[in-house]
């Protein structure tokens, strides 16, 4: 979607380029700074430091990235040596004092280094943008997960539920809110101004995001929502142009139709199953009169499953008439249905990502649409076929701990009865 940004790009190359250059002449390499920032106590020449390091980072090329995160990962490691000896002197005394130095021990300068980082004003955002950075950098050095691993550390404590707020998102919110949305929505793109206002303005549709106080301009994860008086098969029709919207009072379903994490420096971290929750217990004190919590979810590895089975005794036709799109739609919902309950990967979980992550989150796998998504990407990823995931309040959790602990798909009798029934289509010899 294009919008006139000119002013805004400007303000932020401004604001950027100020923040970059600053008042910073201090002679030592950002190694040494760091250095000194751990070394240093005071509250306010700690800040200044941290500042002067921050920016000096946003002024490295990829290369002195890469020597920045090689300094934090080797060179303010863990002592193992250290940490051994200390581990082995607690053991024989339990001293207070001993388990205090291990526990400091225990932990990398890095960590330290990274929570003394976190002072300025923009520092947190700061930090996650810089872990986009490693994220990329570790592709090719993947040693560096080592400081990855205190990254991750971190960011889950500052960014827990306890800090986290929830806003609805409408279409009065700012253009530079409304910008992002567009930016960052990850399952079903926004055309343009008159999609993104057929989303967030009519009656029947909310939005709702995560927040950070830290960040409070940035959303962290978003989730879109129709209401609806059925549980609808085609999110074609949930975004059509020509539909008529439904007064609230008169939906029946709230359909959570896309997710989208906005974060990669947060990768790893996971918001969804929060959001979904809560904006889910939120519906059901403003709408009481809902029948059905329910998500209308894509499945992106249903293609390349089906690639794999071509060569299966029992289905491996249906496998290629779905892939060439001649399948009836009984033959898709069910081979859908059947991926869906029975494809696990090595560990025993779905191969599914999207059921994985509904299912853990105590969802009950609900019921399989064919024709629901004709979008380049809908078909390309499961050639058009999506699935509603159930999120009944008095079931999830027990419906988490099954899963969790013993690997039990929740799934309706609707969906298990279409995993099981036969296909309408005969290989061609027995057709033949």
């Amino acid at each position: 979607m294009q919008r006139n940004r000119f002013l805004p790009d400007i303000l932020t190359t401004l604001f950027d380029r100020k923040r970059a250059t600053g008042n910073d002449t201090d002679p030592r390499d950002i190694n040494q700074l760091c250095n000194a920032l751990l070394a240093e106590e005071g509250s306010v020449s700690g800040q200044k430091l941290a500042e002067v390091i921050l920016a000096r980072y946003r002024g490295l090329d990829d290369d002195e990235k890469l020597a920045f995160f090689q300094f934090l990962n080797d060179a303010l490691d863990i002592d193992a040596e250290k940490l051994a000896e200390l581990a082995s002197t607690y053991a024989q005394t339990r001293a207070l004092d001993d388990f205090e130095q291990l526990a400091n021990a225990s932990a990398a300068k890095r960590r330290k280094l990274l929570r003394r980082l976190n002072q300025p004003t923009g520092a947190t955002a700061d930090l996650v943008s810089m872990r986009v950075d490693l994220l990329r950098l570790m592709k090719s050095h993947p040693d560096l997960g080592r400081t990855d691993i205190d990254f991750a550390l971190l960011l889950r404590s500052w960014f827990n539920l306890g800090f986290l707020v929830l806003k609805q998102i409408d279409w009065m919110a700012p253009a530079s809110l409304l910008d992002k949305i567009v930016a960052y929505e990850a399952v079903h793109e926004i055309d343009d101004l008159d999609d993104l206002r057929r989303r967030l303005s009519p009656p029947d549709r909310r939005c709702f995001a995560f927040f950070h106080p830290a960040m409070p301009d940035e959303p962290l994860i978003f989730v879109e929502v129709a209401l609806s008086d059925h549980i609808p098969g085609s999110v074609d029709d949930v975004l059509s142009e020509g539909r008529e919207p439904l007064l609230p009072e008169q939906a029946t379903a709230a359909v959570f139709y896309s997710i989208s994490n906005c974060q990669q420096g947060l990768k790893g971290i996971s918001f969804g199953n929060l959001l979904i929750k809560q904006v889910a217990r939120q519906l059901s004190l403003e709408l009481p009169h809902l029948t059905h919590l329910v998500t209308l979810s894509p499945i992106p590895r249903l293609n390349t499953w089906l690639t794999s089975q071509l060569d299966n005794p029992d289905f491996g036709h249906i496998a290629a008439d779905i892939l060439e799109g001649t399948a009836p739609a009984e033959d898709v919902r069910a081979l859908a249905a059947r991926y869906l309950l029975e494809a696990k990967g090595a560990s025993g979980a779905p191969v599914d990502p999207v059921a994985r992550f509904h299912l853990g989150n105590g969802a009950e796998a609900y019921d399989v649409h064919a024709n629901a998504d004709s979008s380049a990407n809908g078909r390309a990823q499961s050639s058009g076929a999506m699935v509603n995931y159930l999120y009944d309040l008095t079931q999830i959790e027990r419906n988490h701990e099954d899963f969790a602990l013993r690997g039990k798909i929740a799934a309706s009798r609707a969906l298990k009865a279409l995993a099981k029934a036969p296909f309408k289509s005969k290989p061609k010899e027995l057709a033949s």
